[in-house]
């Protein structure tokens, strides 16, 4: 059973950084695409970005220039790089994946950026 399981959120001030990882177990085959969303309370889970299993990536034009993904396939894991991070960027987020024509998600980490 494929498990995503988030880590590095926490508290920032605006401005400062923050590192997310996203590992998946229970896979014995690379993942197609790994990816990035959020949610904001009372808002709709917001596609952020997009990494393809040969490095290829998208992003969001809200955080085009400031969040970065990267991945590493040797450990099943995925990153998400945010910087200058503003208030606005206060959500809970969440990793995802796909393979075989299954979509997988993990449970959410939070990150508070306060002004």
């Amino acid at each position: 059973q494929v498990q995503l399981v988030e880590s590095g959120g926490g508290s920032v001030q605006a401005g400062g950084s923050l590192r997310l990882s996203c590992t998946a177990s229970g896979s014995r085959s690379m993942f197609r695409t790994m990816g990035w969303s959020r949610q904001a309370p009372g808002n709709q889970r917001e596609w952020l970005a997009e990494i393809a299993a040969d490095g290829t990536t998208d992003y969001a034009d809200s955080v085009k220039g400031r969040f970065t993904i990267s991945r590493d396939n040797t450990k099943n894991t995925a990153y998400l790089q945010l910087s200058s991070l503003e208030p606005e960027d206060t959500a809970v987020y969440y990793c995802n994946a796909a393979q075989n024509g299954r979509f997988y998600w993990g449970q959410g980490t939070q990150v508070t950026v306060s002004s």
